[in-house]
């Protein structure tokens, strides 16, 4: 069991300000650090590193439903030779900001090199716990996702009324590679370009398994330049109606036959691409333990997903149609072209951290290539 050992004497108290005016008071125990966003919550049980470091939880303040946070630490961050984080999704932290209920501050796991507080603090995120994470969240499903503040300190709350807009933010543009990457080359291998509108690292992890070689391309990268054998669509932050560079490139390769998969942003991304409209969801879908049933069939699976907008079904063209519907809300979950190889999902087929009930996706992908 290791310890936080100077937190008696360093922590603040920490307020959480919602757009509406609501205000709940915990403790800091990460940077001490005033920070505005998209205040969600996930009701996960774990998995608080791989969420973190989730590039789609850029410009977000996340919500843990969880009641006791911190307790196992956090794993070493190292990075594989082809720069692939070894048990982290990305190379940082990405979620604006953390909120709990309770932290704790000893830690134990045989793979925990330091504290979640730790690890913060050198990234520079806030932490709050100490917060009614239940009465949060229910107030956060009954209105929908609030912008919200986190301010450090004692009397520095009152008059906050900067909380800015999600929405008009290219949160994928911030997040997504710079210049191409490529992984896996080899001789006689399957080419696969990655569009990175902020792709989580096991997405790479898991086509690498499957032995191919990753092209991984920015967001707005015109990829029909480059000589691939299948497209495959990240998922990423923010909202999608703000890639249209993207849609416009994966329109072109709608007029072809390779095969194309998409995963979360990368689903809504290809439906727009195919005519759909897509509509923010009132709070979203964050958590392990989504069900949703593949169309026509009575197969049900545990997702895990991390979204908060959807795609509209009565949009989709007359080629396309539902591959996977949510059976807690009906909402969409992935589509798929009736004639040509395209298909995507909604949720995270690879699933770090989840079920992996549904990386039979990724097979099924690589199988059409």
């Amino acid at each position: 069991m290791t310890q936080d050992t100077d937190y008696m004497q360093t922590e603040k108290t920490a307020t959480l300000i919602l757009d509406d005016g609501t205000v709940f008071r915990g403790l800091s125990f990460g940077c001490e650090k005033d920070v505005t966003g998209e205040v969600v919550f996930n009701t996960a049980m774990t998995g608080y590193p791989e969420s973190l470091t989730d590039p789609s939880y850029a410009g977000q303040l996340m919500v843990l439903t969880f009641p006791l946070v911190g307790n196992y630490g956090v794993p070493p961050r190292t990075f594989g030779a082809d720069g692939i984080a070894t048990f982290m999704e990305s190379e940082k932290i990405h979620a604006d900001a953390i909120i709990v209920s309770d932290y704790s501050h000893e830690y134990s796991h045989w793979n925990a090199t330091e504290s979640l507080g730790s690890w913060l603090k050198e990234e520079g995120i806030p932490g709050i716990y100490g917060i009614d994470t239940r009465a949060l969240t229910k107030k956060l499903r009954e209105h929908g996702v609030m912008m919200g503040k986190i301010v450090i300190g004692e009397g520095e709350a009152a008059g906050a009324t900067d909380f800015g807009h999600y929405d008009d933010v290219n949160y994928v543009d911030k997040v997504s590679c710079k210049e191409v990457i490529t992984y896996g080359e080899g001789e006689g291998k399957k080419r696969v370009v990655l569009v990175d509108c902020g792709v989580k690292h096991n997405i790479i992890r898991c086509l690498l398994k499957r032995n191919v070689t990753v092209i991984r391309v920015p967001w707005n990268y015109d990829f029909n330049t480059l000589e691939y054998d299948g497209l495959f669509i990240s998922n990423g932050p923010g909202d999608p109606d703000t890639c249209d560079a993207a849609v416009q490139n994966i329109r072109k390769a709608l007029s072809g036959d390779k095969p194309i998969c998409g995963i979360c942003m990368g689903n809504q991304l290809l439906a727009k691409a195919g005519g759909a409209s897509i509509y923010k969801l009132k709070y979203g879908h964050r958590s392990h333990n989504q069900p949703v049933r593949m169309v026509g069939t009575e197969k049900c699976f545990i997702t895990s997903q991390n979204h908060g907008y959807a795609v509209d079904n009565t949009t989709l063209g007359a080629d396309w149609e539902p591959l996977f519907i949510n059976m807690n809300d009906g909402t969409n979950e992935g589509i798929k072209h009736k004639t040509k190889p395209f298909f995507s999902s909604q949720f995270h087929p690879e699933a770090c951290s989840g079920p992996t009930d549904t990386e039979f996706m990724f097979d099924k992908f690589v199988e059409l290539l």
